[in-house]
């Protein structure tokens, strides 16, 4: 764990990083829950989650950010291991976006003993992403669970970038009768209209050059489905993907932006979503975009 002062100046006064679950509850004691918003990440910060800092700021009077790899949602090892940590640099950030609390834990911090919580969000995670990565989701309940417990916001902001993430986030939620918000926010992108990821420092070049051709793939796809089929723009995508040869397709999904489950014709949902996995060398890249 790294060593922190327990302040660093910020434009709003000190921020307090803490390493320990009953310091930071102590510094909340007196915070009304209504008032607090929370940030959770696994850190490798970058202006995606600068974005979700600035939005929490503006709803919320205290702003606390949680940063830490959450094993128990890896169910790859050297993904886990891989996953980039900056936790010196993280905290420079979040003093500078204006943070009043950051919570840098360890793994004992957060499961003091082992988490055998064992979720059930129907068929919400387990397609997509709870398809290709077993466990994923029931990982991601857990810590969340966790460090709402910690915390006890009032709102809570996630990227829609994480789009599925978030349906097993609101499910778990109500679930467990959590008085808190889900506070969705949009994908900020490069200019390139990569979607910013903490992964994305991992790709090497020629991954990188080819990186933003996910999204200018998943535009034209929205383009194509004004006078196209659910079957056609599948097609459309899936043919475009087998022209990429940096990238492989590993799933491309329309489906019900409520229920994460596939349509076949447009008229089926009053919301559909368009979500993506690709394989860019070593590293799994994610994103989605709004076709209805």
């Amino acid at each position: 764990m790294p060593d922190f002062n327990s302040s660093r100046k910020n434009g709003a006064g000190e921020m307090k990083v803490f390493t320990t679950v009953k310091e930071l509850q102590k510094a909340l004691k007196n915070v009304s829950r209504e008032s607090v918003g929370m940030v959770p990440t696994m850190g490798a910060l970058h202006e995606g989650h600068l974005s979700l800092v600035r939005r929490a700021k503006e709803e919320c009077k205290t702003v606390v950010v949680s940063v830490f790899v959450n094993p128990t949602q890896f169910n790859d090892k050297n993904d886990l291991r891989n996953y980039p940590r900056t936790p010196q640099k993280d905290a420079q950030m979040l003093e500078e976006a204006g943070v009043d609390y950051v919570l840098m834990p360890s793994v004992e911090e957060i499961y003091p003993e082992p988490d055998t919580r064992v979720f059930d969000f129907g068929m919400v995670d387990k397609v997509m992403e709870g398809a290709s990565r077993p466990g994923h989701f029931n990982g991601v309940a857990q810590v969340v669970s966790r460090l709402f417990d910690i915390v006890k916001p009032g709102k809570a902001f996630f990227g829609e970038k994480d789009f599925q993430q978030i349906a097993v986030v609101k499910a778990m939620v109500a679930q467990l009768s959590l008085p808190v918000e889900i506070v969705p926010c949009p994908i900020v992108r490069e200019k390139s209209g990569l979607a910013l990821s903490s992964r994305n420092q991992l790709l090497d070049q020629e991954h990188r050059q080819a990186a933003p051709h996910i999204y200018a793939i998943l535009k034209d796809a929205v383009e194509l489905s004004k006078e196209s089929s659910v079957e056609d723009v599948c097609k459309f995508v899936s043919d475009r993907f087998q022209k990429e040869s940096s990238l492989d397709l590993i799933y491309f999904s329309l489906v019900d932006s409520l229920t994460m489950q596939n349509v076949k014709t447009w008229n089926e949902s009053q919301s559909v979503q368009g979500c993506i996995a690709v394989q860019a060398g070593n590293i799994r890249l994610i994103d989605n975009i709004c076709f209805r």
